[in-house]
């Protein structure tokens, strides 16, 4: 049989447990500041398709999260497979030549050339050429992403 003081350790005990996650999630990170990301100064991470350069993941004053990265692909590579995601992404080509597939439609895009994909829209991109192809990636989140459905 539980006991007065049981209910009174259990609810003690639950009250605690449910403080410390909510403080473990409200832990913010810094927000980025302005600042410079020179290419001679990005570190290189090999991938099984290429390279990658991770520049930032980070809240800022607007964002909950701002990500860049540059990715590499080898002729004929795809970084992944085609998906789908919240967060609205851009893509700049910096060299070579990227096929982009954005809801069963494909373009080809050259060097200068930008990628929107919008919010829960089917995408995926592939090297298209025979040399190296480089983009640069920059997907924001909203404070209120996945509250609101576009």
């Amino acid at each position: 049989m539980l006991t007065r003081r049981d209910l009174i350790v259990a609810a003690v005990t639950l009250s605690l447990a449910v403080t410390a996650i909510a403080v473990a999630q409200t832990t913010t990170r810094p927000l980025m500041q302005s600042r410079v990301f020179n290419w001679s100064g990005m570190k290189v991470s090999p991938t099984p398709t290429g390279e990658r350069r991770q520049l930032f993941d980070t809240p800022t004053a607007n964002l909950a999260r701002f990500e860049c990265h540059i990715t590499t692909l080898n002729p004929g590579e795809a970084p992944h497979a085609g998906h789908k995601h919240p967060e609205e992404e851009m893509m700049i080509v910096k060299e070579g030549l990227v096929e982009a597939i954005q809801n069963g439609q494909t373009n080809l895009v050259e060097v200068g050339g930008i990628i929107f994909c919008a919010s829960n829209e089917m995408h995926g991109l592939r090297n298209a050429g025979t040399n190296r192809a480089t983009y640069f990636v920059f997907k924001w989140f909203p404070h209120d992403l996945g509250k609101e459905k576009p």
